[in-house]
């Protein structure tokens, strides 16, 4: 199971929101680099990178943290917040993004998406799925859909989706655990879905039971940064298994 660090970016800084909400953030002092690079350094090789103001504004905005981050460590880096046009996903590739992060556009220009799928290929889009009640939830969280998950799922993994993040709104930020039974039942559903689980991890225990229950990733944010699970038993967690 892949550990999968989140950065979150507002106004250029490191900061975690609770439910999505952007009045109730946290902002921490550290440098999005030097957090990137203290993640390299204790053995982790991917970072969850998120624009949450791009999220907002519907378009790119911290692109020179990207490119900050993926000159200066090696970490394989999965980019989103703001993906709209074929001109914005070139060019967090171009400034040094692995993996395209698309939630909002996969509901608002489906066509679009689809394209996309077939022209990078599966292994280089990660579908954000964000849910309250397995609705699906859009443009930072912000606009809620009629969309149910399942039917989400069903749909792009039809279009070649493979590898999908779902994010349980009311468990984020919260440190309460993930939404255990809602994965559980993805992953027995869709078989050839690659499913990251982010959203409430508090402890390595969380960790031990996504990967009981297959999970292919799992986004870590603000146990890290509030030091409920620390780097060292990150790395710890990584060589054991």
């Amino acid at each position: 199971m892949d550990l999968i660090p989140a950065i979150d970016i507002i106004d250029g800084k490191c900061v975690r929101l609770t439910q999505g909400n952007y009045d109730l953030q946290t902002v921490y002092p550290e440098d999005p680099l030097e957090i990137a690079i203290k993640f390299e350094d204790h053995g982790i090789t991917r970072l969850h990178l998120v624009d949450l103001d791009g999220a907002k504004a519907g378009r790119i905005i911290n692109y020179a943290v990207l490119e900050k981050i993926a000159t200066k460590t090696k970490l394989k880096i999965d980019f989103g917040g703001g993906i709209k046009t074929d001109n914005d996903i070139d060019c967090i590739f171009n400034y040094g993004a692995s993996i395209a992060t698309v939630g909002s556009l996969a509901v608002k220009n489906k066509s679009l998406f689809f394209e996309w799928i077939k022209k990078y290929g599966s292994e280089k889009i990660l579908l954000g799925a964000d849910v309250k009640n397995e609705i699906i939830q859009i443009s930072g969280w912000l606009e809620e859909t009629e969309i149910h998950l399942f039917d989400f799922i069903k749909e792009n993994s039809k279009a070649g989706i493979k590898n999908i993040f779902c994010t349980d709104i009311s468990k984020d930020g919260k440190m309460e655990g993930p939404a255990f039974d809602l994965y559980a039942r993805i992953i027995n559903e869709y078989e050839g879905i690659q499913l990251i689980a982010s959203g409430g991890i508090s402890s390595l225990n969380d960790l031990y039971q996504l990967k009981k229950i297959k999970c292919a990733g799992a986004i870590i944010g603000k146990a890290i940064y509030e030091q409920k699970i620390t780097l060292t038993e990150l790395k710890q967690f990584m060589y054991a298994n």
